[in-house]
């Protein structure tokens, strides 16, 4: 299984030369941050989800930076934005937005309106070689949707890394008992019979 998932995961020559987190510098090669234990990956897991939710740029260094002050498994944290893709940007942004509007209390508007909104926010950018000019850049845009995105995109993020973060953690729990139990049950079958005692005659 751990197998498995590893090969699923960003290499880590391919994170180190990542143009995006080459000024983490020589914090990318702590060994806790490529260690494959329940916290880190869950943590990594997390984290990449919750960025990958909450904002539509930069979710890869802000992800690794928090991996890396966290001690979280950096590849997990990266892999995991991808939560956020060409295929689940729409639902996920236009579900967010209807929640924001509910929350703040504003008027109800029509499928119509909340997707030109977003499509207003959606705006491929030109090529921005800075991480500031990229920020402003959607910051920019994301403020044509304004508050009902922003609070929408923060419930949805904070909730799902929240939950995820919890039921990666019982998952890991309960499939190390599971293993547990099973080389014990494996173990018992292993071993000779034990003599039963002679009874007795009265």
């Amino acid at each position: 299984m751990k197998k498995r998932i590893k090969s699923w995961l960003p290499k880590p020559e391919t994170l180190l030369q990542n143009r995006w987190l080459k000024w983490l510098g020589p914090a990318l090669r702590h060994p806790r941050l490529w260690h494959f234990s329940r916290k880190g990956i869950s943590l990594g897991l997390a984290l990449g989800i919750f960025f990958g939710l909450l904002i539509p740029f930069a979710q890869i260094p802000f992800s690794a930076t928090l991996a890396v002050l966290l001690r979280a498994n950096l590849p997990m944290a990266v892999a995991s934005t991808l939560v956020t893709n060409p295929v689940t940007f729409g639902p996920v942004y236009y579900g967010a937005y209807r929640l924001g509007k509910v929350v703040l209390g504003e008027r109800p508007i029509s499928e119509e309106e909340a997707i030109k909104a977003l499509e207003d926010a959606q705006v491929e950018p030109p090529e921005i070689e800075g991480l500031t000019d990229r920020v402003t850049y959607w910051a920019t845009h994301l403020g044509t949707v304004g508050k009902p995105l922003v609070v929408g995109l923060a419930i949805v993020a904070s909730a799902s890394g929240i939950a995820v973060y919890f039921l990666t953690s019982g998952i890991w729990v309960l499939r190390t008992r599971w293993s547990r139990n099973k080389r014990l049950r494996d173990r018992a079958a292993r071993l000779p019979p034990q003599p039963q005692p002679a009874e007795r005659k009265p």
